[in-house]
């Protein structure tokens, strides 16, 4: 059996053994630093900044991309900002503060695939015993 990769299993080993995504849905202030991002990871996504956890927090236009996270001995800060073009975030429902996306979501998000034409059919799922 040839052993092809999958979303589902780059999600899977990366939910076990890396940390949750997570995206604020409103827009941030791009001069905010350390401090003030992860208090937004608090109170509006309302997780720990603490926790090891990426929190993706997006400008108004959407052409810019920080991501806060705590390494070991402090937070780091990861930013991007577009020459050209938008990111393309996920559908949200209306009161919705943040949404969880998966490792592969984030890859896609990065390399600039619309993720709001992205349409997950129904498949098959084998109950366990």
């Amino acid at each position: 059996m040839i052993d092809l990769p999958s979303l589902s299993r780059m999600d899977l080993a990366y939910r076990h053994a890396g940390p949750r995504v997570w995206l604020a849905v409103e827009p941030a202030d791009m001069r905010w630093g350390f401090d003030r991002l992860a208090e937004l990871a608090r109170t509006v996504i309302g997780q720990n900044p603490l926790s090891g956890n990426l929190f993706v927090f997006r400008s108004r236009r959407c052409d810019r991309l920080k991501v806060l996270y705590w390494d070991s001995d402090g937070y780091a800060l990861w930013y991007k900002r577009l020459e050209e073009g938008t990111f393309r975030l996920p559908r949200v429902e209306a009161n919705a503060s943040s949404i969880e996306l998966r490792a592969s979501e984030l890859a896609m998000l990065l390399e600039g695939i619309d993720l709001r034409s992205l349409k997950r059919v129904k498949r098959f799922v084998r109950e366990s015993s």
